[in-house]
């Protein structure tokens, strides 16, 4: 189940609706293909730092982006120099691997 972070970025999400979140166990394996997230009450969690406003946004909207093909939404806090992306999947209640392909996906938005 373990996997790099591009293995992670080249995979898509799949339909969610309901089902069982991963354990805790199996989360923390898949934690292990992404850097600097973390997991923090029950989500994951990483706050990315950008040095204006600017570039926050141009992050926020690339973000949208994926969201969207994706179909799978985060939470967002943004600031003027930094945002931070919380996943998890509120149709089974927990995480599920779709949270860790978007953020391996959100990663891969800042390596231009």
């Amino acid at each position: 189940m373990s996997g790099t972070t591009s293995d992670l970025a080249t995979r898509h999400c799949s339909p969610c609706e309901g089902g069982t979140p991963l354990a805790l166990g199996a989360a923390r394996e898949l934690l292990l293909g992404l850097k600097a997230w973390e997991i923090l009450d029950g989500k994951l969690v990483k706050t990315y730092a950008f040095r204006n406003y600017y570039e926050t946004m141009a992050f926020v909207n690339g973000l949208a982006l994926v969201s969207h093909r994706e179909d799978h939404h985060p939470e967002l806090i943004v600031n003027y120099d930094k945002c931070e992306v919380r996943y998890h999947t509120h149709s089974t209640g927990g995480m599920t691997e779709n949270d860790f392909i978007c953020a391996a996906k959100a990663d891969a938005l800042l390596r231009f």
